[in-house]
């Protein structure tokens, strides 16, 4: 068997060298694989944030759509002749608009 001097000096052959390699080879692996998985688990905590992110956002548009809802309800039962008005003068606004075209 053919041996081949190291950086000390002392002689290995090419059976611990090609055993040296295949080791390499498989930590080379183990480690794309477990980089590969903390990659997978970095984009689903994204994802998962960004989840919850748009579930607050969502929440906080349907509180405030009900939060307008309600002030338009007061709106209409304190002043019912003001509002009656404006929504005339929007359909005056909208027929006119409509009508030109």
């Amino acid at each position: 068997m053919a041996k081949t001097p190291n950086a000390n000096g002392s002689q290995i052959t090419l059976e611990e060298l090609s055993d040296q390699i295949t080791l390499l080879k498989k930590d080379i692996a183990s480690l794309t694989e477990t980089l590969g998985e903390y990659g997978k688990a970095k984009s689903e905590e994204v994802r998962d944030t960004a989840r919850g992110a748009a579930q607050d956002l969502s929440d906080a548009g349907r509180l405030k759509a009900m939060e307008a809802q309600k002030q338009a309800e007061e709106f209409l039962q304190t002043q019912p002749g003001t509002a009656l008005g404006i929504a005339a003068g929007l359909g005056f606004l909208v027929g006119i608009i409509t009508a030109r075209r």
